[in-house]
């Protein structure tokens, strides 16, 4: 999860949305009630399924959609509250997330399998969708996932960064934002007992800490690392060399690469 300004130097992320107009197939100039807005490119199955971390719009894809060969589709979406998307009531939670995102697939008339690629607390929502439905997941990349216990965590085992991260959920976060941070663990308590679907998979990380995340904060995301392979069938995490918290900004080959790791029939 990113919480610091887009102009730190820690790669973190951002505290405000981003807000990038793409002329999208499957895009209209206007959204319909309950619309999810969206960019599709490419033909061919499975489809890949972009999901952006907190207070990211579909724009943070561009260059991975970008790069990727026009026989595979993929779909990269801004959800509700951020970009063109507009806003919605009640809980916020991962679960909420990945119905919806099942929802707008279905709104784009693109059926499963999918390939789940998310990035940050994105990654934490593409990991829900994948335990709640195993059957239309063909294959999975996660960027830098928020790991089910990162808040848990950061404020034990990080408390100055907890800090930071309470200040900047105070100060800086829009009302999207405070509710999608405050119900990231919601829902995920059954998780466990739940199979992950055997399906090829890869977790990419970031090449480096810079302060104020090397110490604590580094160490704990290490740690967190080191239990992906637990959670979902992967052998392990790959760290992308010189990257921070936006691989697919930074390296969006290496993403890429992934992809088309796990959509093609023979490795």
């Amino acid at each position: 999860m990113k919480f610091l300004p887009r102009s730190s130097s820690s790669g973190m992320g951002a505290i405000r949305p981003m807000v990038l107009a793409l002329a999208a197939t499957g895009c209209a100039s206007t959204l319909d009630r309950g619309e999810l807005e969206r960019h599709v490119v490419g033909t061919g199955k499975p489809v890949v399924v972009f999901q952006s971390g907190l207070g990211d719009g579909l724009g943070v894809w561009s260059a991975v959609q970008a790069g990727l060969p026009r026989d595979i589709t993929s779909i990269a979406f801004s959800r509700a509250g951020y970009g063109r998307s507009a806003a919605r009531d009640g809980e916020r939670s991962p679960c909420v997330a990945a119905a919806e995102l099942r929802a707008g697939l279905r709104q784009a008339g693109l059926v499963p399998p999918y390939v789940l690629v998310g990035h940050s607390l994105g990654g934490l929502y593409q990991f829900a969708f994948a335990k709640l439905y195993p059957e239309e997941v063909a294959g999975i990349v996660l960027v830098e996932p928020t790991h089910p216990q990162h808040w848990s965590r950061m404020q034990q085992d990080a408390p100055a960064m907890a800090l930071v991260v309470r200040t900047a959920r105070m100060a800086a976060f829009s009302p999207t934002m405070r509710r999608e941070f405050d119900d990231q663990q919601h829902c995920l308590d059954g998780f466990d007992s739940r199979p992950s679907p055997h399906v090829p998979t890869r977790v990419l990380v970031r090449g480096r800490f810079v302060p104020p995340e090397v110490g604590a904060f580094e160490r704990m995301s290490r740690d967190l690392w080191r239990e992906w392979p637990t959670v979902l069938h992967v052998r392990e995490v790959e760290p992308v060399e010189g990257t921070g918290h936006y691989v697919q900004k930074e390296r969006p080959a290496a993403v890429i690469d992934a992809i088309r790791w796990v959509v093609q029939p023979k490795r």
